[in-house]
């Protein structure tokens, strides 16, 4: 399958990489071309400028969560009927798991056949520019450099120099952005504000983005090493050949009152199990594929805001509360007390990550939480990040005793509670509540990497007695 593609990385975190990529893509959009976004990395929050920029849901490409094999297929599914896909990198090129290259963004290069395109903050350097990028053009030769981005140029003679420079290297230039505090996106204590909680301003801001690099980029040029990329000869990732077993293997849906597999009456409808998915402003972080998964494995998928709704979404048979900022919007959590009423009183499953975890707890900085599990969480001055390998150390709704899984932990709150801990850390460290309709941790995880885990929970909300 022959998709046109570019890789978008840099030395170092904080060169300009979501500033080019986001910009990249909506400079595309503009002309007219249908743009597939990707994100290496666990990271939530660029793939919601990307979806703004390209009108289409970003998605994430990372080997620790899904595995090798399934990044080039996933890409591909993105991908499906787009005309150019822009991969925006994590951290540094060549920075990856621990003290590998694992799951860099060089690794995804290489999984994905894709030329890269190099992002360097010029600032405060001149010829210097060069040496950096003869680097990284040659510390792995199967890395294919196909050009250079100057960001932070600062005059036209400095853009002169850097370019004279370059030449000399023999790698193309094919943008010079100037400086341009105009284009700065607000940020806190994890990153970048999610484009879903600014509202206009983020579909404004992503707007001048496009136009900077519109100005400031060779756009012909940069398609024209896109269309360089081979083919991949991979099928595209399908959430339903995915599942563990086939659709038609699976057993007939079935309402909440009757027993797993059992057999519909003749003539009566079968209605779908809803799956309740928290949205909105505090809970913006998830995969695209866990609902595609959902559905998939015969669940219709309704999303709820905490922030507004009052009730969970009629007919709710499970419920999956996700990443976010709780921490920032707590009181306004607290203030819905009839939804938190009813998350408390919920009879079926639940499966909650990070944010969902807080909203769980009794209260969160001392306010009123939905207190599901017998725990507090807070806020500290230290953040919690990186990949980590788990141990179900008992079982709950999503695990086994003994289940190892890949995941990302990534917040600066804390929870504490007497709890015996659901997972253990390959690294060190415990977290996470568990029970028969019930997984709550710390630990984000892909579920494109363990699909069985959508199919689990949307069979245990069509007969929760049946976890019991």
């Amino acid at each position: 399958m022959v998709v046109p593609r570019l890789v978008v990385a840099a030395p170092s975190s904080g060169s300009g990489k979501t500033t080019v990529a986001t910009g990249l893509m909506a400079a595309l959009r503009a002309r007219g071309l249908r743009v597939s976004p990707h994100k290496v990395g666990p990271d939530y929050i660029d793939p919601g400028y990307h979806a703004l920029a390209c009108g289409r849901p970003g998605r994430n490409l990372d080997p620790w969560l899904t595995g090798e094999e399934t990044v080039a297929p996933l890409f591909l599914h993105g991908a499906t009927g787009c005309d150019i896909a822009v991969v925006e990198g994590v951290m540094g090129l060549f920075d990856g798991r621990g003290d590998t290259g694992f799951a860099s963004t060089a690794h995804v290069a290489r999984l994905l056949d894709a030329p890269v395109v190099l992002v360097v903050d010029a600032a405060r350097q001149s010829r210097s520019v060069a040496a950096v990028v003869h680097g990284f053009a040659t510390f792995d030769p199967a890395v294919r450099l196909g050009g250079v981005v100057l960001n932070r140029v600062g005059s036209d003679r400095h853009e002169e120099v850097c370019r004279a420079a370059l030449a000399e290297c023999g790698v193309p230039v094919l943008g010079a952005i100037r400086r341009d505090d105009a284009v700065a996106t607000p940020s806190r204590h994890l990153g970048l504000i999610p484009a879903a909680e600014r509202a206009t301003d983020a579909a404004a801001a992503v707007t001048r983005l496009g136009d900077l690099v519109t100005r400031s980029c060779d756009l012909d040029a940069l398609v024209r090493l896109a269309a360089t990329a081979p083919p991949l000869h991979t099928e595209p990732w399908d959430p339903a050949r995915a599942l563990p077993e086939p659709a038609s293997s699976r057993p007939s849906l079935a309402d909440a009152g009757r027993p797993h597999g059992a057999e519909a009456r003749e003539g009566e409808v079968v209605a779908r199990p809803v799956v309740a998915v928290a949205g909105g402003a505090a809970f913006t972080f998830g995969y695209a594929e866990h609902v595609e998964l959902l559905r998939a494995a015969g669940a219709e998928v309704a999303v709820f805001d905490p922030l507004r709704d009052e009730a969970l979404p009629e007919g709710t048979g499970a419920i999956v509360i996700g990443g976010g900022f709780p921490e920032m919007y707590a009181a306004e959590l607290a203030g819905n007390a009839p939804l938190l009423r009813q998350v408390a009183a919920f009879d079926g499953p639940i499966v909650a990550e990070c944010a969902g975890l807080l909203y769980l707890c009794e209260d969160l900085d001392g306010s009123r939480m939905a207190g599901r599990i017998p725990a507090r969480a807070r806020m500290t001055e230290n953040l919690t990040l990186g990949y980590r390998e788990a141990v179900a150390v008992r079982p709950s709704l999503l695990t086994e005793e003994g289940q190892r899984f890949r995941g990302h932990e990534f917040h600066r709150t804390a929870v504490d509670s007497g709890e015996p801990p659901l997972f253990r850390w390959a690294e060190g460290g415990a977290d996470g509540f568990g029970g028969p309709l019930l997984t709550a941790s710390y630990l984000h995880l892909h579920w494109a990497g363990r699909p069985e885990l959508a199919q689990r929970l949307v069979s245990s909300s069509r007969s929760p007695s049946a976890l019991r």
